[in-house]
């Protein structure tokens, strides 16, 4: 019986842990911004969509300042490097970055980082788009494992996982619903 209950996902964190690692990496971006008002907020499909509303939210609250920053998000689809290696054909989602990226303080936002390519993917697509003066990288959880020389800058949650693994987080539309899962064996390379 134990085994199956080893199957199972099992949750790593919840909706406070999900809050206050939003906070940490909102505090994190207002310490190197501490003039914010001219930074871009660019999520990747899909778990950066909420999450870069939720940490422009977090960021508003910490500096006291009602903040309404450029926003966008970024389809990878085009820029995976794993074509051949794909079950199925990946969803297409709209590249929505409606500012000009070129000479842009970029802030490109993840739920999870596992090896760099979802990242290296998302670089590849916004550079197409114009040469931002710069890119910080936020994930809200860091599964660890990269194949790529890609870290974050901020962190909000680390979690120690297998390579086997997976990890989901699910933002609500009701905060406090928030949570993460630890899925044993649905990674495949």
């Amino acid at each position: 019986m134990q085994s199956a209950s080893l199957n199972q996902p099992r949750p790593v964190f919840d909706s406070q842990d999900i809050d206050r690692g939003i906070r940490e990496i909102a505090q994190g971006l207002l310490s190197r911004h501490p003039d914010p008002s001219g930074l871009g907020l660019v999520g990747i499909h899909t778990g950066g969509d909420l999450l870069l509303r939720r940490l422009e939210a977090a960021m508003s609250q910490a500096s006291g300042a009602s903040l309404n920053l450029d926003k966008g998000l970024v389809d990878i689809a085009f820029y995976r490097d794993d074509w051949t290696r794909l079950r199925q054909v990946p969803k297409l989602n709209d590249t929505v970055i409606s500012f000009p990226v070129g000479g842009r303080r970029l802030v490109l936002i993840d739920d999870v980082i596992f090896t760099g390519r979802t990242v290296r993917s998302a670089l590849e697509a916004i550079f197409s788009l114009g040469r931002p003066a710069s890119v910080d990288l936020a994930v809200l959880v860091d599964r660890g494992h990269r194949e790529l020389p890609i870290q974050p800058d901020f962190t909000g949650l680390s979690l120690d996982t297998q390579r086997s693994e997976s990890v989901n987080v699910f933002l609500h539309s009701e905060p406090n619903q928030d949570h993460v899962l630890l899925e044993p064996g649905k990674y495949r390379e």
